[in-house]
C-alpha cells in the first residue's frame, strides 16, 4: 500500500466536508461525509441518507463506493471519512465488509476539530469474508 501524500489527504478532507453538509439525516442528525479516490486520482463523494424504515438508510461510504462503481472505477487508491465526532468515527461493519471488496488501501478518519486517524481497510476488518470463501 502505497503512503498518501498530505495534499492528497488535505484534498479528500475538504470534499468530504463539503458533501457532509448534503446529508440527509432527520433522526440521528449525525452527518457523515466520504470521498473516496480512484488509482487514476478522480474523486467520488457520499453522503449519509436516513430513512424512518431505518434499515433503509445508507452511509456515506457506501454511496461514495456506489458513485466510483457507476463512474467505472474498482480500483481505489484512498477514503476518508468526516464526521464532526471526536475522536473521528470509523465506518460501520456494513461499510468494512464493502471496501473489503475492492482491496486493501489508506482509510483517513477526520473530523471538523482537524482531528485524523490513518488506517487501512485490512487494519478495520481482518479476515474479512471475500470472494476466495466462495470457492
Amino acid at each position: 500500500m502505497k503512503p498518501l501524500e498530505q495534499n492528497v489527504i488535505e484534498d479528500l478532507v475538504v470534499a468530504a466536508s463539503r458533501v457532509r453538509a448534503a446529508a440527509h439525516v432527520p433522526y440521528s442528525k449525525f452527518r457523515v461525509g466520504a470521498a473516496l479516490m480512484d488509482e487514476d486520482g478522480e474523486v467520488y463523494t457520499g453522503c449519509n441518507v436516513e430513512n424512518a424504515s431505518y434499515g433503509l438508510s445508507v452511509c456515506a461510504e457506501r454511496h461514495a463506493v456506489a458513485a466510483a462503481v457507476a463512474a467505472g472505477a474498482s480500483r481505489f487508491h484512498a477514503l476518508v471519512v468526516f464526521t464532526n465526532a471526536s475522536p473521528p468515527v470509523s465506518p460501520c461493519g456494513a461499510c468494512r465488509q464493502v471496501l473489503s471488496e475492492f482491496g486493501n488501501f489508506p482509510v483517513i478518519l477526520a473530523n471538523s476539530a482537524g482531528e485524523r486517524v490513518q488506517t487501512s481497510v485490512e487494519e478495520l476488518l481482518p479476515l474479512a469474508f471475500s470472494a476466495a470463501d466462495l470457492r
